[in-house]
């Protein structure tokens, strides 16, 4: 079981990331707010996995903190939750910010979230409402390690946008790849990228 990946840093590509070690490389999701955090290409970075297991694949989950992966671990015991969903929720909202939806019962705020319908949203607050004492969301402790920080490039500044408004990540990742070009802002790759789409998929 894999826990913990530290190597060099070959590729970000929301919500994708490759990890080099010692010659292998390692495919790691991630939620997107990860993203921001993470080093130039060719950097050192290690990172905390959750190594999820499927009756045909397996997949490694990356977070920045300890008590990230932790919720996303209690989010995989919610019925109806798997993995894909629950990191379309960490990558639409910070671990801080669920929290707060979860302890204020913001059915609401919870059903802005990629994927989240009224019942699912009830039942997430149902079943962490008293789950989550005890995790440090925001703590440094665990999290992740990537050399000097570097502020978040265009691109993943887009991504981050255009996940808010609804969209998943798996085609924020395919809208920003078609559009985005060297030397472009975020507002010129999020106002191409919805060019290219009518509405977020409900």
């Amino acid at each position: 079981m894999i826990a913990r990946l530290s190597g060099t840093l070959l590729e970000k590509n929301p919500p994708y990331l490759v990890i080099d070690i010692n010659g292998v490389g390692y495919e790691v999701e991630a939620p997107l707010g990860l993203f921001s955090d993470l080093p130039e290409n060719g950097k050192q970075v290690a990172i905390l996995i959750h190594h999820h297991f499927s009756q045909d694949s397996q997949t490694l989950y990356g977070f920045a903190s300890l008590g990230e992966r932790e919720l996303f671990r209690k989010l995989l015991k919610i019925s109806g939750i798997g993995a894909k969903m629950a990191l379309n929720i960490l990558s639409g909202a910070s671990g801080e910010e669920l929290s707060r939806y979860v302890t204020m019962g913001d059915v609401a705020a919870l059903t802005r979230l990629p994927g989240i319908g009224k019942k699912t949203a009830e039942r997430i607050i149902m079943e962490l409402r008293d789950k989550l004492d005890g995790i440090s969301i925001g703590g440094a402790e665990g999290s992740i390690g990537t050399g000097t920080a570097v502020a978040a490039d265009p691109a993943t500044e887009a991504s981050h946008a255009l996940t808010s408004l609804g969209y998943k990540p798996a085609e924020v990742s395919r809208m920003v790849r078609a559009v985005a070009e060297p030397g472009m802002e975020a507002e010129e790759i999020i106002r191409k990228a919805l060019q290219t789409r009518v509405k977020p998929n409900e």
